[in-house]
């Protein structure tokens, strides 16, 4: 084994192998008084009683359910709109391009909760956009915006734009353009070449967008819990409140596995299509 392909697994088994067992090591354990609050299974055996305790909470399984529609929802605005935008970018002038591009990655030279702030400071009732609305007349008194679903989605779509756009991006990028032309050549219009001819063959690429965005969406913590609805229970939060809240920590390692168990069926379902 070359020493390049080594340090590629011992970085893999120290980024990712490492703490995933631990998270399920933690899933296994039980409840104790101390630092760190839990009996390892290695020290008592391994116990389910966490997983049960999930199994029979309605309110965990509507958290973990709602997490998947917030990232899937997420996911499909953010691939919706990097279409236009990667088409936009690759139709602009060549001199323009760096630039536009540039703008789009943007937010990603700023702190993520300076970026979070910003929108609680636009979404606020004395924020920007009220003062706008109130200013041209379109209202009387301030619209409650922050702590809303519209907030919650501006917030997430805002911060997992980019990984929907860079590969739909790469994608047009060295896509053949003789299918299209030939297709425009037969008669098709613009809209036509781009249901029948564009749309299908950059699946592939939309769907990796899809997955680029909605497997860290469903665990996103900041965004539900400084721009959403104060009483929508998302995954994160429940696993949060439960390692530094209750201090849970078998609840928690459980709630954590089960959702990356649930995020592993659409991996393994686009390795098996083949689409890439």
């Amino acid at each position: 084994m070359s020493a390049l392909r080594l340090a590629l697994w011992g970085w893999l088994g120290l980024a990712v192998a490492l703490p995933l067992g631990i998270v399920v090591a933690l899933s296994v354990g039980t409840g104790a008084e101390g630092v760190p609050p839990v009996r390892w299974p290695w020290e008592e055996g391994a116990s389910l009683d966490a997983w049960r305790l999930m199994a029979e909470d309605d309110v965990v399984l509507l958290a973990l359910w709602r997490s998947l529609v917030v990232a899937g929802t997420t996911a499909g605005l953010c691939v919706a709109l990097a279409f236009p935008m990667a088409l936009g970018l690759l139709r602009a002038a060549p001199r323009w391009r760096p630039l536009l591009l540039a703008l789009v990655l943007l937010p990603f030279l700023s702190g993520f909760l300076l970026r979070v702030a910003a929108w609680i400071g636009l979404l606020r009732d004395s924020g920007w956009i009220n003062a706008l609305l109130i200013a041209a007349g379109l209202i009387e008194e301030p619209l409650r915006l922050l702590g809303t679903d519209l907030a919650l989605y501006l917030g997430m779509v805002h911060a997992y734009l980019p990984f929907a756009l860079l590969p739909l991006l790469a994608w047009f990028a060295k896509r053949d353009t003789r299918l299209e032309e030939a297709a425009a050549d037969l008669g098709a219009g613009p809209f036509t070449v781009f249901r029948t001819v564009t749309l299908p063959l950059a699946w592939p690429a939309a769907a990796g967008a899809f997955l680029l965005v909605f497997i860290p969406a469903a665990g996103e913590f900041v965004i539900p819990e400084l721009l959403g609805p104060p009483d929508a229970m998302l995954a994160g939060r429940a696993i949060w409140s439960e390692f530094f809240g209750t201090r849970d920590w078998p609840f928690a390692g459980a709630l954590a596995t089960a959702l990356l168990l649930v995020l592993l069926i659409p991996i393994l379902a686009q390795q098996r299509s083949g689409l890439k």
